[in-house]
């Protein structure tokens, strides 16, 4: 019997993973071509079991479950193979599609920052953004670019700034659940919630808003395959941000914003339309 079996259910729970836990970015990856799917799915599950460990994993040893993480990923991309589906479907990405392993150590290395702060000052938030963000944004364009270096090199900064952008309206959208819940303010130099002010919450929005200019740089030099995917999500946040934007610091202390799924339903389609007309300047 061949291994592909295995393989094919190892993708098939990435998908299982990727549509229990995010709508949104399962509605973007059924805009991809069908040959982007399934990397993408195992990129996300991988990503969101290591985010698990540390966000909800709370009557467990937190530290004892993210090492065996870090070494069974390990071990999986250097055997090649894998007991654990999640790590099973995201070896055989990373080694397909030559994925450096210094972008998944800086991701995990963002996860164990987790176990441990519950606030940044400037220099280790931005290493944080980059880590559990940016990173995974440059996982998934290795996928895009299927070997293609120089496309990955020109793409590689508005990457990053497009998984920065999509952390930091995270953080604001759930300013309220993250302190309340875990603890934890996701706003450089802000260390206690007494802090927090909207002038922090602007300086947030003014990187936000000079990352997503820079990011769209880039979504239109993407493949044609997965351009309607990564723009409808583009707009999603974009949506997402002008609502917080509009929002008093406080009003986000209790409660989180939300674009409803009929409003989502039209940034499709919207996408669907747009992006025909997107072009390199």
């Amino acid at each position: 019997m061949s291994i592909q079996i295995y393989n094919n259910s190892s993708n098939k729970i990435g998908k299982i993973i990727t549509n229990a836990y995010s709508t949104s970015f399962s509605f973007g990856i059924k805009a991809f071509a069908p040959e982007y799917r399934d990397p993408i799915y195992a990129i996300y599950a991988f990503v969101r079991l290591a985010d698990e460990i540390v966000d909800t994993f709370h009557d467990f040893d937190k530290k004892t479950l993210l090492k065996k993480f870090r070494d069974d990923t390990f071990d999986a991309i250097e055997t090649g193979i894998s007991t654990n589906p999640v790590l099973n479907a995201f070896q055989n990405v990373v080694r397909e599609y030559g994925i450096k392993t210094d972008l998944i150590d800086a991701f995990l290395k963002s996860m164990e920052m987790d176990l441990y702060d519950s606030s940044y000052d400037r220099l280790n938030y931005d290493n944080y953004i980059y880590g559990s963000a940016e990173v995974v944004g440059l996982m998934c364009l290795w996928v895009f670019c299927n070997g293609d270096k120089a496309k990955y090199d020109d793409l590689e900064e508005p990457a990053r700034m497009l998984g920065s952008a999509f952390q930091k309206v995270n953080f604001l959208r759930d300013i309220k659940s993250d302190l309340k819940e875990r603890g934890r303010i996701y706003l450089p130099d802000v260390h206690h919630h007494h802090q927090l002010s909207n002038a922090h919450k602007k300086q947030l929005e003014e990187e936000v808003h000079i990352e997503f200019k820079e990011a769209f740089k880039g979504i239109v030099k993407l493949p044609i395959g997965v351009k309607l995917g990564v723009y409808s999500a583009y707009l999603y946040y974009l949506i997402l941000f002008e609502k917080i934007r509009a929002m008093d610091i406080n009003q986000l202390l209790k409660k989180r914003v939300r674009v409803s799924n009929l409003r989502k339903f039209g940034l499709f389609l919207k996408s669907y339309w747009e992006v025909k007309f997107l072009r390199t300047t």
